[in-house]
């Protein structure tokens, strides 16, 4: 029996070592990340599958207009000849007019072999088709850019909001420790009837509320991780470590020259996106136009076939015969009653409206722009002011701290101290959040 349970217990922990040593380890400074959201974040593996498709579907669009080889191979076994009729004097004058004679053509075997070649000589839909192609995928590719961009600030956003969680986490047990130490001592002076009741109660309270903060944090800590790891492509099981301080990362973004940057609004992703979608328009008018050409093709046709009542193909003595042709077709659009202008006009004014959403989004940008400068200086300007907030703020808990350990002040006077620099504490923090996650917004409009 001790012999089964140590077997178990051995086979279990061969189990665990397995499944922990199929754990992979990061770590990643915030530019390490980006670098390894662009190669392994989910939706930019599709970007790049979409660009080998447009890749594709441009070689596929090119060889419309090269040569085309195509061959078949036909066999037909009749089971009953279709019959003609024809007047019984067609072939014995002598006979009577009124009476049919039924005629069977053709033999119970054939057999058909043919090859084809064909080339396209002119036609305007496939030169658009062309430009097409080279539109679609530079459409894929902008599609790429933009992804990375929006990316990269998502992957900004959530490495500030793990780092946001570290220091609230690390807070929070700094503020516990100082007021478990104070609810220590107070118990042992309410012990000695010096001070009421109620000012205990009132420390239980305000450290029960900081325990509630700091498991609510922690959780909160495991998510903004594991939303990382999705935006990196890891799976949710690896370890994922950051090796930069939210203090820093804030530093670093403090950057004031950005806010002088000139906005070149063609550099714009979404611009340039904008700009694809009226040179779709353009080229759609160009294939509405060029169905008014005429078109020509030619095709060579090489073929054999063999008759035979008996399944004799594959014998030597079969005979073959061969036939050969060639061939030019030119098919001339004369009149379709207005149809072709119709879907020409149609064209034009799906234009027109791709130039006017092209105007209102440089606006937007330029509007965009605009916001995205006020709000990274205002974001400097309010740490600034959290900083100088969180200094008043510590002055004036530590001095209710003396006053209430001195019994100058009561325990309200002193939660409501305590209560606000709690509220500075996190004001800072989110300040410098706000710096990192709106310089990164204005970093993608200038792009």
């Amino acid at each position: 029996m001790k012999n089964k349970l140590l077997l178990a217990i051995l086979l279990l922990t061969t189990i665990i070592n397995a499944q922990e040593s199929d754990k992979k380890s990061y770590s990643f400074s915030l530019k390490q990340a980006i670098e390894h959201a662009t190669k392994n974040n989910y939706s930019i593996q599709n970007t790049n599958r979409d660009i080998e498709v447009a890749k594709k579907k441009k070689w596929e669009t090119t060889t419309m207009g090269l040569p085309q080889i195509n061959g078949s191979v036909n066999y037909q076994n009749t089971f009953e000849f279709q019959k003609q009729g024809a007047a019984a004097n067609s072939f014995n004058p002598l006979a009577d007019p009124n009476e049919i004679t039924l005629l069977a053509f053709g033999t119970k075997h054939l057999g058909i072999g043919n090859l084809t070649l064909s080339q396209l000589i002119f036609d305007g839909s496939y030169l658009v088709g062309l430009q097409s192609a080279k539109t679609y995928l530079k459409i894929s590719e902008n599609a790429k850019e933009k992804t990375n961009q929006e990316i990269k600030e998502i992957v900004i956003n959530a490495y500030g909001n793990v780092l946001l969680a570290d220091e609230s986490i690390l807070i929070i047990n700094k503020n516990k420790v100082v007021l478990e130490k104070i609810l220590s001592d107070t118990k042992e002076i309410f012990k000695n009837g010096l001070i009421e009741e109620e000012n205990v109660e009132q420390l239980q309270i305000t450290l029960n509320s900081v325990n509630n903060a700091l498991d609510n944090v922690t959780k909160q800590r495991v998510i903004a991780l594991n939303m990382m790891k999705l935006l990196l492509g890891i799976d949710l099981e690896n370890e994922v470590f950051l090796t930069e301080k939210l203090s820093s990362l804030t530093e670093n973004n403090i950057d004031l020259q950005v806010l002088t940057s000139e906005f070149d609004v063609n550099k714009n992703i979404d611009y340039q996106i904008g700009k694809n979608m009226e040179e779709s328009k353009k080229l759609m008018v160009k294939l509405e136009k060029s169905k008014e050409l005429p078109s020509i093709g030619a095709q060579v046709n090489f073929g054999y076939n063999a008759f035979s009542n008996e399944f004799t193909f594959f014998n030597s003595d079969q005979k073959w015969s061969n036939y050969s042709n060639i061939g030019i077709g030119l098919n001339v659009p004369i009149f379709s009653s207005g149809a072709r202008s119709s879907r020409v006009q149609q064209a034009k004014l799906e234009l027109e409206k791709s130039q006017t959403q092209l105007k209102e989004k440089e606006q937007n940008l330029k509007l965009e722009h605009q916001k995205a400068k006020s709000d990274y200086e205002y974001s400097i300007n309010q740490f600034q002011n959290a900083q100088s907030n969180l200094k008043l703020a510590e002055r004036i808990e530590s001095k209710q701290q003396i006053k209430f350990k001195e019994g100058l002040s009561s325990s309200f006077d002193f939660a409501d101290a305590q209560k606000q620099l709690y509220t500075a504490q996190q004001e800072v923090l989110q300040a410098m959040l706000e710096i990192i996650n709106k310089k990164a917004t204005l970093e993608k409009i200038l792009n």
